[in-house]
This record gives C-alpha cells, structure tokens and sequence, in this order.
C-alpha cells in the first residue's frame, strides 16, 4: 500500500465530508496520442494501443490518499502557534490548533472573521470562536495537518464527456430535493446555476476548476474512485 497527496477545494471537501463524493477526475498527462484500452497484460489494467502501459499517478486499488485542502493553525497576539489550550507551540507543528475553511463559514457581519464550528470530529469544544487571520492554500499543507484519508476503490480512464449522469452525481454536485435539479453549491439556484442535467453542472464544475473551454477538449481522464477511511463520515 501506497500513500499519496491529493487536492481538494473546500466545495469538493465539504462533499467528500458528507459522504456526497466518492469519485474524481484527473487530467492524464501526457495525453494518450491515440486509443486507450484494457489489458491484462500489464500490472495497472491499462494501456495505450501501441501496448505501453499507463499507470495513474495517484494509486491502484488499496493505496491511500491524504488531501490537502486549505487550512490555517492558530496563534496568540504575537503570531506563536498555540494549541487549543492556548499553550505556545514551538515552531509549530502537529500540536498547534488549526482550522480548515472547508468548514469555517463567513457569517453576514462578520467583517472578515470565519466563524469555527463549536463541535467538529477535528477540534475539541469550543463556543463562539472566530478566526481572523491569513490561509495557507491547500497546495502548501503538510502530511501532519490533514484530516482526512481516502483509500481508492478503483482506478479507470475515459474522455471527460464520457460521464455517466450517475458519475456526475457521484462527483459531489448537489441535488435540490424540492426540484430535483443539480448545482455546484447549495443556493447556485437562485443564481441561475441549476439545471436538471446532472452531466451539464458537472461541466460547469470541470470548468470552474480547469478554465473555460477544457469541457469542451475532451481530454482523457483518469476516475479514481475512493472511500472515506478517516475520519468516519460526519458533517463538516
């Protein structure tokens, strides 16, 4: 077993969280310059027509994943990490406090302070806690900080549009239970940003990541399938 670092932004951890996403897709790179097929003749199932064997970066079946996702670690009036005790924490580390904006929200009012949920699987108790400060984008968190292990379930390539309507679903877009219709995010609806095509939010999710026009480019993708080993499925 292998164990290797992932990105999320803090829609798509909030749907892993809830147990809403149990797929991703990542661009391969290189690009197939012509057809992909099964194999059996190669450890990784895959391979490419002319028989060389493609293996996706992020793991076979049984590896493990630790996503990184963007958070911050709390400090006192001086800036020193401290835990949530309020102790200093030299130079930081795996015993400083630390929050994630996955699961902080900005409250009307607040003026730029995230308000930290009283009770999270995360943290200890807290009551009223806000955090003013900077985040250290995801690309950037160590192996210590994170929360949450995945472990993958199975490891298939297609082209993007390819996309079963269930595997759009299964990629963390949200369903309105009064409409039955998709979006990104709870309360894109009232903007607009809801359709009864599952496929077709899922392309706005493609694009709002990968820039304007990647849907339509098509690009063979890698679709890693997990599921959450740690922590156990809560709430963010």
């Amino acid at each position: 077993m292998k164990e290797r670092p992932i990105l999320f932004n803090a829609e798509m951890v909030k749907a892993i969280l809830s147990g809403r996403k149990t797929q991703t897709r990542r661009v391969m790179k290189p690009q197939p310059s012509s057809g992909v097929r099964k194999s059996v003749l190669v450890k990784s199932g895959t391979e490419d027509v002319h028989g060389r064997e493609l293996v996706c970066p992020l793991g076979q079946p049984g590896d493990q994943l630790w996503v990184r996702e963007t958070f911050a670690t709390l400090g006192n009036e001086d800036g020193c990490a401290i835990d949530w005790q309020e102790n200093l924490v030299k130079a930081g580390g795996p015993d400083a406090a630390r929050v994630y904006r996955a699961s902080c929200e900005q409250r009307p009012g607040n003026y730029g302070l995230w308000s930290i949920p009283d009770d999270a699987f995360w943290k200890p108790h807290t009551e009223n806690m806000q955090y003013e400060g900077s985040w250290v984008p995801s690309i950037h968190m160590p192996r210590w900080a994170s929360r949450i292990q995945l472990e993958i379930t199975n490891v298939g390539v297609q082209r993007l549009q390819e996309i079963s309507s269930g595997d759009a679903v299964r990629e963390g877009i949200c369903q309105l239970p009064a409409s039955g219709r998709y979006c990104i995010n709870p309360g894109d609806q009232y903007f607009g940003g809801a359709s009864k095509s599952a496929k077709e939010v899922y392309s706005w999710l493609w694009e709002s990541i990968y820039g304007e026009g990647s849907w339509d480019a098509n690009q063979w993708v890698w679709v890693i399938e997990f599921k959450l080993i740690a922590p156990a499925r809560e709430q963010p």
